[in-house]
C-alpha cells in the first residue's frame, strides 16, 4: 500500500499538471523529506501514466550540470522517466503551451542498441549505445517558481517536460564529448553555451550514471531507449512563438519552433 502523504504529494502534482497550474514545494505541502520517499511520489505517476496507456521511451538524467545545479540551489544528479507523447525530431513543432513555466536546456542524448541487463560492465555500457544525437530538453516544474529543492525535482519526474532529437545520428567512436562546445540560440541570439565537459566532465559519465542507478531501481534500459544525459550548459525559460536552435560540436544542430 502508498503511504497516505506519497499518493497525496503524487496526486498533487498530477493535477497541476492537469490544471498547469504551479503548486508550492510537495517536500514542506506534504512532508516528503528523503530521495526514497520523492522518487515513491514519481512512480506512483509513473504508473498511472503507463495505466493511462503511456509508452515508455527511455529515461533522463538531470541535474548533472555544475551551472544548473547552482541555479536551482541542488548537488547531485537525479533521474525522470521519458515517454513517447513527450518526443519531438528536429523540425518539428512543440506545444510548449502545454506546460507549466518550460525551460531549455542543450544535451547529448543516447540510443541503446541493446538491453543492459546483468553484470553492467563498462565495455558492456558502450558497446550497447547504437548512436548518439544532439537533444534539446525542454523541462518544466509543477513546483511554483522553480523553487524546487533535489526532493522536489526528483517527486515532480525529474521535471521532465518535452525533449527534441536530432535526426544525423553519429558512432560514439566518431566523437570526442568532453571538448564538443554547444551553442544554444533562441530566435538567433545566443541565449547558452557550454561543452560535453559541463555534464558530470564527460556525457558518458553521466549515462553511466543513469544505466547502473536503472538496474539498482529494477528498471534497466532497454534497446531502442533513449538516454538524456544532462544539460551542457545554463538553461532559459521560453514560450511560445520561438526559434529554438542548439549546435552541439561533432553532433550537428537541432531546430524546433516552439507553440
Amino acid at each position: 500500500m502508498t503511504a497516505p502523504h506519497i499518493q497525496q504529494a503524487a496526486d498533487a502534482l498530477h493535477q497541476a499538471r492537469q490544471d498547469r497550474a504551479p503548486i508550492p514545494r510537495i517536500s514542506e505541502s506534504f512532508g516528503i523529506t528523503g530521495l526514497d520517499d520523492a522518487y515513491a511520489v514519481a512512480d506512483v505517476n509513473t504508473q498511472r501514466a503507463l495505466a493511462a496507456g503511456r509508452v515508455i521511451s527511455g529515461k533522463k538524467i538531470g541535474l548533472t550540470s555544475v551551472a544548473v545545479q547552482q541555479q536551482l540551489g541542488v548537488d547531485q544528479p537525479d533521474f525522470g522517466v521519458l515517454f513517447t507523447d513527450m518526443e519531438y525530431v528536429s523540425g518539428m513543432a512543440v506545444p510548449v503551451s502545454t506546460l507549466i513555466q518550460p525551460k531549455a536546456e542543450g544535451e547529448v542524448a543516447f540510443v541503446m542498441g541493446k538491453d543492459l541487463e546483468g553484470d553492467l560492465t563498462w565495455g558492456r555500457f558502450l558497446s550497447a549505445i547504437e548512436y548518439a544525437l544532439p537533444a534539446i530538453e525542454i523541462v518544466d516544474s509543477a513546483i511554483q517558481d522553480w523553487r524546487i529543492t533535489l526532493v522536489d525535482t526528483v517527486a515532480d519526474n525529474a521535471s521532465c517536460g518535452l525533449y527534441v532529437l536530432g535526426a544525423d545520428p553519429k558512432r560514439l567512436s566518431d566523437l570526442t564529448l568532453p571538448e564538443c562546445g554547444m551553442r544554444f540560440l533562441r530566435n538567433g541570439e545566443l541565449s547558452s553555451e557550454g561543452s560535453g565537459a559541463a555534464c558530470l566532465g564527460h556525457p558518458l559519465n553521466a549515462a553511466w550514471w543513469l544505466a547502473r542507478m536503472m538496474l539498482k531501481v529494477g528498471a534497466p534500459l532497454r534497446a531502442g531507449d533513449v538516454m538524456l544525459s544532462g544539460a551542457l550548459g545554463p538553461m532559459f525559460p521560453i514560450r511560445a512563438g520561438e526559434r529554438l536552435q542548439l549546435e552541439v560540436e561533432g553532433l550537428g544542430r537541432v531546430d524546433c519552433q516552439t507553440e
